[in-house]
């Protein structure tokens, strides 16, 4: 049940999501004691008494306008008599009531009132209880480091003081600051803590309010279903304990979700159910939330005008109270919708303010989110120059705050990138567009560490991947002068709101500097680009960034001397899917990098390499007319350089679904690209080793079987079911009669502990066992060993050490292939990275489940072709070119014979289609990822 005389306070105002606020009550621990005084004054301190109870009653019932009115003329009795202690008692509750009905300001002075009262009587429990009402006060105006000090001098007194109510209420305060901070792994660790002491306390409004609070952490990082979760758990509270105030918010935190599903006109249902709850209780701030998010939900059905009208609704009401978080979210609605309706140089003007409020406030999230709208927007204008200078200003901000969640799980981290990744990939497409390609180059780089660090946590980078853009000096002097724009700006605002007569002679010179300097404040869109100091600024960047001199050219030159230092000539070909085209970077050992535009959709491209993968795992499909049509758009428009450079092979750094195509089946009308290169896929490891030289002399093998293999392995709440792989047992006792001091690990023998104690002893595991690659959590693709055991590649990354392994080769594991829903691959770039992590130079692995008996004809190809000298790309190329032709003495052997099966039914091959070996489906599935020599 409900317990007397509390209630909550309501919720703040951003841009994305309705976050809750911490509640606050009304009967804390305060020390009563009422001296011996005339029957006069006992009368008047009943009747406070009286109007102090109905007040609370009155604010239980969310009529708090009412409640004012009781607790202040309570307050004047309690004055009178000289109550101190119920003083500050009403002092505290009025300040509460009025940070609910956002009135901030007077809230604070009826706090810091109160909060003396309860110093001066040693009122522990009331002062912590003020100091958190101060946090919400300061949280409401969006000073969010004032409101952290106010919160952990509240956490400290109520620890002190083992009050748990109030040591939930501080937690819950900090965590909703840390989240409007971006600091979402921290605002988590104090809701989690919150939460936990609401449970055990019994104490279901808390309760309520840090579900919707974790709820709307879990919205900003992208996880919009387990946020409705929280929503719809916090919502069943607050209607069973009568919750008003919680009750609307998370009636519109929900609408925002459905939103972000697309379910419009759901997510309006909700909000107008909130908008009459918050209009019901007066609650103003509840009121403009709902306002602002109904206006979203109107601008996506495309009622442009009744979105405005409704945001500058919302807008009035936040400038009314002092909500500076919500009059930035009403101005980026503002905003986005005078974007659609061409009305660019308003729409500039209105971005320029929010993100002054959101540096104000510290909220980065809102920060990097308005930068990468003003890029868009100056990109529509065809100022791509200065679009890509505030891109790259929003990628460092949103770094920043990647770099603050990497203890998160994995799922959040992988979410949030998936929310701001476009920002990435649109940078990177305007930088191809001005030819700038080293600084593409060096985003795509970015973004696969990225992509990597979210989806396995603690990718460590190089100097070449380092988690930042790189600036020109230009760029740099660039945003600082439209910084000075923007203060500036809101400096003439303060100015002007002023009279002028109580201005200083100063303050009336700077006035009129500032005037001068913004002429024209209602279009500063153009003030801005027409400022001297831009001009002169954006012409160096066309002209220096044509001579690509910027720092990332010293990494640049780094990376051809490691090309050519390499034993055959090599390229490496960056590929970049965008909505319109396909980018395609390629660098060789000498000369600038070169860019090909190629003029196929996205959804095209992932059309063809879904039918490719599915033509691809079967041994009888007519492999060549999609094979031909993907080699004219990853490898004919480079003919030319390649064949000008001489290049023998290729390092490929895939982007997106590409990851799920091996490119050495791609053919060009008369052979695969197997037969023409080398092929390699990098890492960010790999990114910067690739051209480290193993030691073939000291090339020792440990080749690990499990032939008896009938296992499930339960990964989360899925379950992986394999079957025994009886032509392992023949594969790995062949390669130790192919190499010498070849040791051999059969089914029983080949257990985690048998394994792990030879990680030193040898240079390449071979392991011919099932594997899975997880794909929506690539920390947990595992190998399955012949005790039963399985072992995660996030177990390898982190205790295993193969700092002396040049190659780790994984003969049965699986991916996504073929599915008809394609992720992002990353689960492929995770496979090889986890292994490198861990030391190894080179991973060996299969993208689809190939028969074992034809794994091992590859495989016995590849060992031969290594021992004669080759390096690894080339003894995997060679291995490749005997299964294509039939023809084995290029690799010093005979080919293995035995019945061949095939994987999808599990019926043998007839002996035509065994002897043929030539389809892909045989040989291409095999990636080198990592170091190739």
């Amino acid at each position: 049940m409900r317990q007397a005389g509390k209630w909550l306070a309501v919720v703040a105002l951003t841009a994305v999501l309705v976050p809750f606020e911490n509640p606050v009550f009304s009967n804390e621990p305060w020390s009563l004691t009422v001296s011996a005084m005339a029957q006069s004054v006992e009368d008047r301190k009943v009747e406070a008494d009286r109007l102090l109870q109905q007040g609370v009653e009155y604010a239980e019932a969310s009529q708090l306008r009412e409640a004012i009115q009781h607790w202040e003329q309570a307050l004047m009795l309690y004055q009178a008599i000289q109550d101190r202690d119920s003083e500050g008692r009403t002092l505290a509750n009025l300040g509460g009531a009025h940070y609910i009905l956002g009135n901030y300001s007077l809230a604070i002075d009826f706090y810091e009132q109160g909060l003396t009262i309860a110093r001066e009587r040693g009122a522990r429990g009331g002062e912590a209880y003020i100091l958190n009402g101060l946090g919400n006060a300061y949280f409401g105006l969006g000073s969010y480091r004032q409101a952290i000090a106010f919160y952990e001098h509240s956490l400290t007194i109520t620890r002190a003081i083992r009050d748990r109510n109030g040591e939930g209420h501080a937690l819950g305060g900090l965590g909703s600051v840390y989240d409007r901070l971006g600091d979402y792994q921290r605002a988590l660790s104090f809701y989690e803590q919150s939460l936990e002491l609401a449970r055990q306390m019994g104490n279901q409004d808390s309760e309520a309010n840090t579900l919707g609070q974790i709820g709307y952490t879990y919205g900003q990082l992208g996880q919009t279903q387990q946020a409705i979760d929280f929503f719809e758990q916090s919502l069943a509270i607050a209607r069973e304990v009568g919750d008003r105030v919680s009750e609307s918010s998370a009636l519109t935190s929900l609408g925002v979700s459905y939103v972000t599903l697309g379910q419009y006109q759901r997510a309006i249902d909700v909000y107008e159910q909130a908008l009459k709850i918050s209009r019901e209780i007066g609650d103003s701030r509840s009121e403009g939330v709902a306002l602002y998010h109904l206006g979203n939900a109107y601008l996506w059905l495309l009622n442009y005008q009744e979105a405005i009208s409704l945001y500058e609704k919302s807008l009035a009401i936040s400038r009314e109270i002092g909500d500076r978080p919500g009059e930035g979210s009403s101005l980026g609605g503002l905003a986005y919708a005078n974007v659609i309706l061409g009305q660019y140089h308003q729409a500039f003007q209105e971005y320029q303010q929010a993100l002054s409020i959101a540096r104000e406030t510290g909220n980065r999230a809102e920060e990097g989110l308005l930068l990468s709208h003003i890029g868009f927007l100056l990109a529509e204008q065809n100022q791509l120059e200065l679009a890509i200078t505030f891109l790259k200003a929003s990628v460092e901000v949103r770094e920043s705050i990647r770099g603050d969640i990497r203890g998160l799980d994995t799922a959040l981290q992988q979410s949030f990138t998936d929310t701001i990744a476009d920002a990435y990939r649109f940078l990177a497409d305007l930088l191809l567009q001005q030819n700038r390609i080293l600084e593409a180059q060096r985003v795509l780089d970015l973004l696969k560490v990225q992509e990597l660090d979210d989806s396995l946590g603690g990718v460590r980078s190089t100097d070449d991947t380092s988690g930042s853009v790189a600036f020109w000096p230009m760029e740099t002097d660039l945003l600082a002068l439209y910084n000075q724009v923007i203060a500036d700006a809101d400096e003439l605002a303060q100015l002007q709101a002023a009279d002028y007569d109580s201005l200083s002679p100063t303050q009336q010179q700077r006035l009129s500097t500032l005037r001068q300097r913004n002429a024209d404040v209602q279009r500063r869109f153009t003030a801005f680009l027409e400022l001297p100091e831009v001009r002169q600024l954006l012409a160096q960047i066309r002209q220096e960034t044509e001579g690509q001199n910027l720092a990332i050219e010293t990494q640049h030159r780094a990376l051809q001397n490691n090309l050519r230092a390499l034993p055959q000539k090599t390229a490496l070909l960056y590929p970049l899917i965008l909505p319109d085209r396909l980018e395609l970077v390629l660098v060789t050992a000498d000369g600038p990098p070169l860019r090909y535009p190629i003029a196929v959709s996205g959804a095209e491209l992932n059309r063809t390499i879904v039918a490719f993968g599915q033509a691809l795992k079967n041994p009888r499909s007519d492999i060549q007319p999609l094979a031909q049509q993907l080699y004219g758009w990853l490898v004919a428009p480079l003919e030319d350089a390649l064949a000008q450079a001489g290049i023998e092979s290729l390092l490929y750094a895939p982007d997106g679904a590409l990851r799920y195509v091996p490119l050495a089946a791609l053919h060009d009308g008369d052979q695969y690209l197997a037969q023409r290169f080398s092929l390699s896929h990098i890492t960010a490891v790999s990114l910067s080793n690739f051209d480290r030289v193993p030691d073939a002399h000291r090339r020792r093998l440990l080749a690990a079987a499990c032939a008896e293999c009938t296992f499930t392995v339960n990964v989360g709440d899925r379950a992986f079911t394999f079957e025994d792989l009886p032509y392992t047992e023949t594969e790995v006792n062949t390669l130790a009669a192919q190499i010498p001091n070849t040791r051999v690990l059969l089914n029983q023998g080949f257990s985690r502990a048998e394994l792990e104690n030879r990680l030193g002893s040898y240079s390449i595991f071979h392991l011919a066992t099932h594997g899975a690659v997880v794909e929506n959590d690539p920390r947990q693709s595992f190998v399955v060993l012949g005790s039963g055991e399985y072992v995660t590649l996030e177990d390898i990354r982190r205790s295993w050490n193969l700092n002396h392994a040049e190659l780790v080769v994984l003969s049965a594991c699986e991916t996504a292939v073929g599915s008809a829903e394609l992720g992002s691959g990353v689960e492929i770039l995770g496979l090889g990275y986890q292994i490198q992590e861990a030391g190894a130079m080179g991973v060996l692995a299969s993208l689809w489940k190939v028969s074992d008996q034809g794994t091992q004809v590859l495989m016995g190809a590849f060992y031969d072709a290594l021992g004669q000298g080759l390096t690894k790309a080339e003894a995997l190329q060679a291995a490749q070119n005997a299964l294509i032709t039939n023809d084995f003495s290029a690799v010093g052997g005979t080919r293995a014979t035995g019945e061949l099966v095939e994987i999808a039914t599990g019926q043998p091959l007839q002996s035509r289609e065994s002897r043929n070996l030539a389809h892909p489906y045989f040989w291409a599935p095999f990636i080198l990822i990592g170091n190739g020599l």
